[in-house]
């Protein structure tokens, strides 16, 4: 089961990469120009529309499950990664989780935050030019 699992991740990485790329993109615009131009060929047939209907929706159908995934694992390596540096930094170490808060409790921490930051007298773009973010 790991083998499967290591080797859809390695799938869904390779194939989301190339899902973003300009080329791909042009490709699926000449697939779409190509069987728009074939339609007198064909009449503009029910079986001409149904090849492309079939088709994306195929292929949208498989695409929102590499993509998923491939998402899903970026977001579970930077959420790693902060709770890393919410560790060995001077933050509140009750952070670390926040992603699995549901709505109202993420909201209700981001209150208490916003509070924290105006007691001490920071409004957050101060903070961010302060730190560099902004300019």
């Amino acid at each position: 089961m790991a083998d499967v699992t290591k080797l859809f991740s390695k799938f869904a990485t390779k194939t989301s990469k190339l899902a973003g790329k300009p080329a791909t993109f042009v490709l699926a615009v000449t697939l779409v120009v190509a069987w728009a131009v074939t339609g007198p060929l064909f009449g503009f047939s029910d079986v001409w529309q149904l090849v492309i209907n079939t088709s994306t929706t195929i292929i949208t159908f498989l695409m929102i499950f590499v993509l998923q995934n491939s998402q899903n694992r970026d977001s579970e390596a930077i959420q790693a990664k902060l709770d890393e540096l919410i560790l060995v930094g001077a933050a509140h170490n009750r952070l670390i989780g926040a992603e699995k808060l549901d709505e109202h409790e993420l909201d209700k921490l981001k209150k208490e935050i916003e509070a924290q930051a105006e007691e001490i007298g920071e409004e957050p773009e101060e903070l961010a030019e302060k730190i560099g973010l902004r300019r």
